[in-house]
């Protein structure tokens, strides 16, 4: 099975959730400038889950460079990645109209959660049906920045409760970590 089909539709689906999301930002009500501070906190939310999904279709490019075949269960843990990144715009929309209240931070917080769990799953799946020794097995090494992705969103989750906005700084501080591409992959294929 190739895998230029399953990279065409995660490409066409993180477009599309990047479209919704755009399309939630609505313009002010009145032509002054003042009428753009209510909109800040929806701008903020926007602008934070771009750069997530960025990274998500930046990272999800470089791991398909290195995969040679996909198969039934990389496709359905590819779907799975999906689903979670499909929620982007709902928890987006919901945490910037309510002003990063500490309900929408903390569910913004699992779906960040279940999308990284969900991208780990995928690289175990692929690396399942690679050689131990593939570029991708090379590649992928031991995967730090995403283990303690995981581990700052599981802590950030319940803080938000509490702690809204210090839990948004530890969004804010794993974006920045992954802001510099992963170059394990274009090392290994160089």
């Amino acid at each position: 099975m190739t895998k230029s089909r399953l990279e065409a539709f995660s490409d066409g689906v993180l477009a599309i959730i990047i479209t919704i999301m755009v399309l939630e930002l609505r313009t002010p009500l009145t032509a002054e400038p003042s009428g753009l501070l209510p909109l800040v906190p929806l701008l903020l939310s926007y602008a934070l889950s771009f750069v997530f999904l960025g990274i998500y279709w930046s990272n999800h490019h470089h791991l398909f460079q290195a995969v040679k075949r996909v198969n039934g269960s990389v496709l359905w843990a590819n779907l799975h990645l999906l689903f979670w990144l499909s929620l982007t715009p709902f928890v987006t929309a919901w945490m910037g109209a309510n002003h990063f209240a500490p309900w929408p931070v903390a569910l913004y917080g699992v779906v960040l959660l279940f999308s990284a769990i969900a991208y780990f799953i995928l690289t175990r799946t692929l690396l399942a049906i690679h050689e131990s020794d593939s570029v991708l097995a090379s590649a992928l090494g031991s995967d730090f920045k995403g283990r303690i992705s995981v581990i700052i969103y599981m802590v950030a989750i319940p803080l938000a409760l509490g702690y809204a906005w210090a839990a948004g700084a530890l969004y804010v501080l794993v974006a920045v970590m992954w802001l510099v591409p992963d170059r394990r992959i274009e090392r290994i294929l160089r």
